[in-house]
């Protein structure tokens, strides 16, 4: 959707180093009715640097953030002489540093004394400044603009369509804050798309319009422009009679998307309703029919139609990769999806896994249930094979992922699960962070693909980055039990034992079946003391080898060695090499580091996939 004359586009241009104060900058410009561009529109792999030169050419301005930090950056510096060149430059000085040489002979505005506000003479002269370059009548009364004196980090970020988000893309990796984490109208672009109705008459065709609300959900997401609430805290209100109003106050959204699916034969009519979650009205609406064989074309049609009524960009008009035409494929990759995502136990997992395989036979070509066959065997292959199995399970869900790739390079689920499968597989967590890193950039809207890159930089020691992809997961999908779940492992990890023993209890209050959550609790317990408390959680615990290996640790930390080395005794026994890690654990809190030792060499050679903790 073009700009509209009164909504210029501004490209913003700084160094990885200087987020924060561009975070405040860009919910200050966005607030006066700028549209901002950042590299979350932006499609990945060799398209990357391309569509960064489309945009620098689009822009109606570029704003360059120089600083001690960016002036080293060639990125900013390349990106600045592009808005030189076109006569669009606008240059601020965040600490007063200079421009470097090239670009001093442009009146710089210093925001060294800006704390951030709106409403500040530095943001009315960048108003100004921005629209006298694009030949704009100014917005406000003239205040005279500070000069700067002077203007590191290693590359630029862009900031954001349509709201105040920023991108930053440094070494390798894409880090985004996207629209809706900060800034005050940042709100205005948070929906909820609602399960669609089956009008069918057949409960057995719901699962066309539960995948059709997945398709849809999964375009919008796409949109970095957009705060897309996730299925699981979506689908909370599906039973809910209460009004428009209420169930957006409920879910946080200030829209909802709402539809009805509609089976005659081998035509289905679907019918679409965007809503303002503060009135109830309608903003728009939409019925279409269309072949069965279409129906799997029709979510970027729609998430087009609703990113336009909402006023911001599509990041792409292609349809999202992986996905397929076969009816009876997506049935089967719906149904396994439903019972991975209860991550209870290992008859769900396998019977989850069968049903991939299904999909699969049905579709050989469906990205999507690859991407999904090789996380369920990863998740078997670490929590319930064998020691002699774990190493050709682990193999079967690389040789998946690759297949996923291959098929769809650009499908964040694909690089997300061949990732996994060859961190937690090789124990190599160099070769599998370019997986990760592609995830994250082709899929940082999705709250369940921010989960399993938050769990990975914690583990590869990339604790900021994995507390900021959590965050942003929890808020997009507030009612998954295993969201919460990864941020009390994270939390765990980084130390903060208060915040983590929330996430557990919020976890299990969601799924109180739900495993590993009740032995990370008595752990994250254990490690603050409350050893009672600690020893309640870890009984409640499903899972054998993590009750008994929490049980063990518990006992020896409470002095009752005797009870300790039954719990550890019974661990073997039970579970065997399938713990040798978790029995490793228990050695080196007895104090006995030659046995762990030992235990961890037998646990590398089987590729027990503990080791990654």
């Amino acid at each position: 959707m073009a700009s509209e004359p009164s909504k210029p586009t501004v490209f913003l241009s700084y160094a990885h180093g200087d987020a924060k104060r561009a975070q405040q900058l860009a919910s200050a410009l966005t607030a006066r009715g700028f549209t901002l561009w950042w590299d979350a529109m932006i499609e990945g792999g060799e398209s990357f640097a391309r569509s960064i030169g489309e945009a620098l050419e689009t822009a109606d301005a570029v704003v360059v953030l120089w600083s001690r930090t960016s002036i080293e950056s060639d990125w900013v510096a390349d990106e600045a002489a592009q808005g030189r060149d076109r006569k669009r430059l606008v240059p601020l000085s965040l600490d007063g540093s200079p421009p470097p040489l090239g670009f001093r002979q442009y009146q710089t505005i210093d925001l060294a004394s800006w704390r951030g506000k709106a409403a500040s003479p530095q943001v009315e002269a960048i108003d100004r400044a921005i629209r006298s370059v694009i030949g704009h009548s100014p917005g406000a009364a003239s205040v005279p603009a500070p000069v700067a004196g002077t203007g590191v980090d290693r590359r630029r970020a862009m900031i954001v369509a349509g709201g105040a988000g920023v991108a930053l893309a440094g070494g390798g990796g894409v880090y985004a804050w996207r629209e809706g984490w900060f800034g005050a109208d940042a709100g205005d672009r948070t929906i909820a798309v609602l399960p669609f109705k089956n009008l069918s008459g057949d409960p057995g065709q719901a699962y066309l319009s539960d995948g059709l609300t997945e398709e849809v959900r999964a375009a919008l997401t796409r949109n970095a422009a957009l705060q897309v609430l996730a299925p699981t805290t979506s689908n909370s209100v599906r039973d809910d009679s209460q009004g428009a109003t209420a169930i957006a106050g409920k879910l946080g959204v200030a829209h909802l998307l709402q539809g009805s699916v509609q089976r005659a034969g081998d035509v289905v009519r679907v019918a679409i309703e965007l809503i303002d979650g503060k009135t109830g009205f309608s903003t728009w609406s939409q019925r279409v029919d269309r072949k069965l064989a279409d129906i799997f074309a029709l979510q970027t049609e729609i998430a087009r139609t609703v990113s336009n009524a909402l006023s911001v960009r599509m990041a792409t008009q292609d349809p999202a990769p992986g996905g397929t035409r076969n009816v009876a494929a997506y049935e089967a990759y719906l149904r396994g999806k439903a019972l991975y995502n209860l991550s209870r136990d290992e008859k769900t997992d396998r019977e989850a896994k069968a049903l991939y395989e299904n999909a699969i036979a049905a579709d050989p070509d469906f990205a999507l249930a690859h991407a999904a066959l090789s996380r369920v065997l990863s998740s078997i292959a670490s929590a319930y094979a064998p020691a002699t199995e774990i190493k050709s399970i682990f193999g079967e869900a690389i040789a998946e992922g690759r297949k996923a790739v291959a098929l769809a390079p650009k499908l964040a689920e694909a690089h997300l699960a061949l990732g996994f499968a060859i961190f937690a597989g090789r124990l190599d967590i160099k070769a599998s962070r370019s997986s990760y890193d592609l995830a994250y950039r082709y899929g940082r809207g999705s709250a369940d693909n921010l989960l399993l890159y938050a769990l990975y930089t914690v583990r590869a020691r990339r604790s900021e980055e994995a507390r900021a992809a959590i965050a942003r997961a929890v808020a997009l999908d507030p009612l998954n039990p295993r969201t919460h779940r990864a941020a009390g492992i994270i939390g765990f990890a980084t130390r903060d034992y208060a915040g983590a023993a929330a996430h557990f209890r919020r976890a299990l209050e969601l799924n109180p079946a739900m495993s590993n959550a009740n032995a990370f609790l008595g752990i994250t317990l254990v490690q603050s003391g409350r050893l009672d408390e600690a020893r309640a959680a870890i009984a409640r615990e499903p899972s054998a080898m993590f009750r008994l290996t929490g049980l063990a640790v518990l006992e020896n930390r409470a002095g009752n060695r005797e009870a300790a080395e039954r719990a550890y005794e019974q661990l073997v026994a039970e579970v065997g090499d399938a713990a040798l890690y978790q029995q490793a654990e228990v050695m080196a809190q007895f104090g006995r580091a030659d046995e762990a030792l030992a235990l961890l060499r037998r646990a590398k050679t089987v590729g027990d996939a503990g080791l990654i903790g």
